[in-house]
């Protein structure tokens, strides 16, 4: 297994770290694989093959983390009621709950809180916390330009997103459904007045600037810069501001520069320590006088503390959701339960979720299913995350069984051939596609003439910090 391994994994753990503005990099370490040139102090080497493989896990693990959580998706968020009395670890395999909007309806997804998986004669189907990325995907891909403009957001969105009134979907109450959130609805409805992003996503235009969209939209971007998170903070920048603003699209980013970094975490050592050091290096990157870097502070005390998962997801929703501590407070507002569908709310509880998860992927997508809100965001984010660190083999090994690699854009967006329908495969040669251009027009590398390791690998150079000359 060791073997294939054929890109430089940061020394992360060991020794080597050194310090740029906001963000904590390590030094690659040199070493050499069987496809892979021997790389130096000053880059990385990945191999094609085995990223297409972490993509096409990265899609998987998605896809079961999401289809997982939508049957607790806002059963629990606290306060009076039946939805007041969060689920427990022992809530696993029982009867699911009624969410707040189920009129009384448990999930129809599965009677009981428990894995949704679909098998090989099976197809996966799109959600909100897939089916941009997926647009995203395309437009990159089809374009061959990573950075994408404004316009070819608006273009993007437009031509794959349902109006209200040319939807064929309905909700259970007969409305227009088209699978949009509030900041994603809002900026999508400015966009059809002809105004862009990121005008899209600031206060002035959207009301719903702070909330969980661009959460659910923009991970992808970290797996596309493998190792750069710098360069992946760029390329999601403006996606990110297409419908978030301020802490929010800072939280966003946070997950960006997670799915970046992931690219050196060695599935064949201890996770956790690994997980637990880019996520330190994703926290540098938020404002330390902002709620979320004090979130992040607060959840990773409670997991030092040694207190249990549940009762950390208590103590943050009595923090945040009541008393309204370290300055996250939903002003003038009594939306959404009291601001839980406001980005700070899911992040903190998505920490949780990655924190006790010790390092294991099935552990970790149940304690967010569990843990409570809008269950099937934090779910799917470290879903993706651990898919693209164990690729597509070790998403299986983990759950002792093969899955369907087969995807439908179409259940909840439009205008894609094949009726819709794609393969995790495709999509991941896609991405490979994509990081070809990343690497050439964003990392300084130069179109030379390719040796036999060149066609089969990266080879991608370490970030380095601008030097800034003294006043």
């Amino acid at each position: 297994m060791k073997s294939a391994w054929c890109f430089v994994l940061s020394v992360l753990l060991l020794s080597g770290l050194f310090f740029t503005p906001s963000v904590l990099y390590a030094q690659p370490q040199a070493t050499s694989a069987a496809f892979c040139q021997a790389t130096t102090q000053d880059g990385y080497s990945l191999n094609k093959k085995l990223y297409a493989d972490k993509v096409h896990g990265f899609w998987l693990g998605l896809s079961i983390a999401n289809w997982t959580g939508l049957v607790t998706e806002m059963d629990k968020i606290g306060g009076e009621g039946p939805a007041g009395k969060f689920y427990t670890r022992q809530d696993w395999k029982t009867k699911d709950q009624p969410s707040i909007w189920g009129q009384g309806i448990p999930s129809n997804l599965s009677a009981t809180i428990d894995w949704v998986l679909a098998d090989k004669d099976e197809v996966w189907g799109s959600d909100d916390d897939s089916d941009i990325e997926y647009i995203y995907l395309k437009l990159m891909h089809d374009s061959k330009k990573p950075l994408l403009s404004a316009e070819q957001i608006r273009d993007g969105w437009l031509a794959h997103i349902y109006k209200d009134s040319e939807t064929p979907f309905k909700t259970a109450e007969g409305k227009p459904e088209n699978f949009l959130w509030v900041s994603n609805q809002q900026a999508f409805d400015l966009m059809q007045q002809n105004i862009l992003p990121p005008f899209t996503g600031m206060p002035a235009n959207n009301p719903h600037y702070d909330m969980i969209d661009a959460q659910l939209t923009t991970e992808l971007f970290g797996i596309l810069s493998p190792f750069r998170a710098d360069i992946a903070s760029k390329l999601a920048y403006l996606p990110i501001r297409t419908t978030a603003y301020g802490e929010a699209a800072d939280i966003a980013n946070f997950y960006v520069v997670m799915h970046a970094l992931s690219a050196a975490v060695d599935p064949t050592k201890a996770i956790q320590p690994q997980l637990l050091q880019i996520a330190k290096q994703a926290r540098a990157e938020l404002p330390s006088n902002q709620y979320p870097a004090k979130m992040y502070d607060y959840v990773w005390s409670l997991y030092q503390s040694g207190i249990s998962w549940e009762e950390a997801r208590d103590k943050l929703y009595q923090r945040y959701q009541v008393e309204a501590k370290d300055g996250y407070e939903i002003t003038g507002k009594k939306l959404y339960c009291n601001g839980c569908f406001a980005a700070g709310i899911n992040f903190a509880a998505s920490l949780v979720s990655l924190f006790y998860g010790e390092g294991d992927m099935q552990e970790t997508i149940k304690i967010a299913v569990l843990a409570g809100w809008d269950s099937d965001n934090p779910a799917a984010t470290w879903g993706g995350l651990y898919g693209f660190i164990l690729g597509k083999t070790g998403v299986e090994q983990a759950f002792g069984r093969s899955f369907s690699d087969k995807f439908n854009i179409h259940r909840t967006r439009k205008g894609f051939a094949n009726n819709g329908i794609d393969n995790f495969d495709q999509m991941a040669l896609m991405a490979t596609a994509i990081v070809d251009q990343v690497v050439v027009q964003h990392m300084a590398v130069k179109t030379t003439a390719k040796t036999a390791a060149d066609e089969k690998c990266w080879h991608i150079p370490a970030f380095v910090a601008p030097i800034v000359s003294p006043l």
